[in-house]
């Protein structure tokens, strides 16, 4: 194994290989690069990052477009017209697959200027591993038809993206109002029946309370694409970001990257409301008691940066009789999430089925009275 300077790659991030010229791709589970012609490996150089935090970028600068010009970049995409997503491509390729919606796509020469991503989690698992883990978990769903399950197996290879993300630190302090609820109990004397009973009562006594919380929010993610269901994104968490490298494109060789549909702006909606449903369990349990009742919540937020990551993802989009089925396998866990497809004939067996043991067990129970 060599260790070298890399190349300067292209812009659909192409490496040669230093041995026979062929292209070299990003090894997963490997800090290094691999030829798959000759086999030779050559080791990413991460320069002198030794883990430290990524540096981070002043969102309000961003949104006013007060953003350095060495945090932009162009790439060529090509956009979906089925799905809408724009994925990068090699400039050598001219018409392709979309890997999310399996939709034929004839490529352009279209450029998505950006702001440049700041760091990314390498692949973990290789194709043939998430491969394993998506038929796996095909295998564990009842009703599954066999067909799609066979064709996963034995279909085209999965197709390795890297997805866009967005992350958020914010450093907030938040002055509330509202009302602490404390339970008591009144014993009051009640006649049930022609008899007189004695009974506890739970009752709330009310004080209004004001205070103060704050908590530092670090790395809150936020999906940066439109073009798969959210709830199959959000169902791969979670993603261990400690492991986040600094962006290299090295580690795309070989690979897709989408880039963001959701603007910063947009992305940040969304942080603050999840912020704000974190804050919102910080003043009930800073209000204490049995009860809470929260009257207002006035937020102030201080420092405020972000990153634009890319995390990996496995995906699949097969076409069976005529419906898209579509999967996606967590490049760095290999957790499984996607369209859960049905057989029709195997629910009727299995309906029948139900009848005849409902019958079996209705012509016992006859007999025996």
């Amino acid at each position: 194994m060599e260790s070298i300077d890399m190349p300067h790659p292209d812009a659909e991030h192409r490496f040669p290989c230093n041995n026979c010229g062929s292209d070299l791709r990003f090894d997963p589970g490997q800090n290094q690069m691999m030829c798959d012609h000759c086999g030779n490996t050559e080791v990413i150089d991460v320069g002198p990052w030794r883990g430290d935090t990524l540096k981070e970028i002043d969102f309000r600068s961003a949104v006013a477009g007060d953003i350095p010009e060495a945090e932009i970049e162009e790439t060529r995409v090509v956009a979906c017209p089925n799905c809408g997503a724009q994925t990068e491509f090699n400039e050598t390729v001219h018409a392709v697959e979309c890997p999310f919606c399996a939709t034929p796509v004839v490529t352009d020469t279209g450029l998505h200027r950006h702001i440049k991503p700041k760091g990314l989690l390498p692949f973990g698992l290789d194709e043939r591993a998430a491969r394993a883990k998506m038929t796996d978990w095909l295998g564990s769903l009842w009703f599954a038809p066999n067909g799609l399950q066979d064709y996963a197996r034995k279909g085209r290879q999965m197709s390795g993206i890297y997805v866009p993300y967005w992350t958020f630190d914010a450093d907030t302090k938040s002055q509330y109002s509202g009302q602490r609820g404390t339970h008591y109990y009144e014993t009051r004397t009640v006649t049930r029946n022609s008899k007189t009973e004695q009974e506890q009562v739970r009752k709330t006594r009310w004080h209004g309370v004001r205070g103060r919380v704050a908590r530092f929010f670090d790395d809150v993610l936020v999906l940066g694409s439109q073009s798969l269901p959210k709830k199959y994104t959000d169902a791969l968490e979670p993603w261990d970001l400690s492991a986040m490298q600094p962006y290299q494109p090295q580690y795309l060789a070989g690979f897709r990257a989408e880039g963001y549909q959701v603007e910063l702006a947009d992305a940040f909606k969304e942080a603050r409301a999840h912020m704000d449903a974190v804050i919102h369990r910080d003043v009930k349990h800073d209000i204490g008691g049995d009860e809470q009742q929260v009257g207002s919540v006035d937020t102030a937020i201080g420092t405020l940066t972000f990153k634009h990551v890319l995390l990996p993802v496995w995906m699949a989009a097969y076409k069976y009789h005529g419906r898209t089925f579509r999967f996606v396998v967590n490049g760095q866990t290999g957790r499984v999430q996607g369209e859960r497809p049905y057989s029709a004939i195997k629910i009727a067996i299995a309906v029948i089925f139900g009848l005849i043991v409902a019958g079996i067990v209705g012509i016992v129970i006859a007999n025996s009275q």
